[in-house]
């Protein structure tokens, strides 16, 4: 089985699980979505930070799912300084099959954007603002920048287009 990579980066409450998710329902079974936060928080308990234990997890199952999953999302902040070079690892071990998303919002609609969650409650704008990475691009060839003036919908949509070349 060809498995492709789909990457999607950004800020907290930039869209990434969302999106992610919507993904997974549409792409069907066996899509498996390897989230950040459910790795580095649920499951090992670490802190974000350089070499924390959740990056070589995260690579490790990302590369369980090539050949097991048509398609395997790995999705979360992810860091360029923490996590690029993991990141870009996937991408030659995937032989290039890998799509790279980042959302590159402006501040304000970041925080828009929070305030439409659950998770709004849980921490507020100073706290995005002290995690706040703005243009943290992974550079790598074919990455895609989804923008404030893009709708949930309008990602979706593009991001299926794409997988389907």
């Amino acid at each position: 089985m060809a498995s492709s990579l789909i990457i999607i980066r950004g800020n907290s409450g930039s869209g990434k699980t969302t999106i992610a998710k919507s993904l997974q329902h549409h792409l069907g079974h066996g899509t498996l979505v390897v989230p950040q936060d459910v790795v580095r928080r649920d499951m090992l308990k670490v802190h974000d930070r350089e070499g924390n234990l959740s990056i070589e997890l995260i690579r490790q199952i990302a590369e369980y799912g090539k050949g097991q999953c048509e398609f395997v999302i790995v999705e979360g902040i992810l860091n360029e300084s923490r996590y690029g070079d993991m990141l870009k690892n996937l991408i030659q071990f995937y032989d290039q099959k890998a799509f790279s998303y980042y959302f590159d919002l402006t501040f304000e609609e970041t925080v828009s954007r929070h305030h439409s969650r659950s998770k709004k409650n849980e921490f507020g704008e100073d706290s995005l603002r002290t995690w706040w990475h703005p243009k943290d691009y992974l550079g790598v060839v074919g990455e895609t920048l989804l923008t404030n003036d893009m709708s949930q919908e309008d990602i979706l949509k593009l991001i299926l287009k794409q997988l389907q070349k």
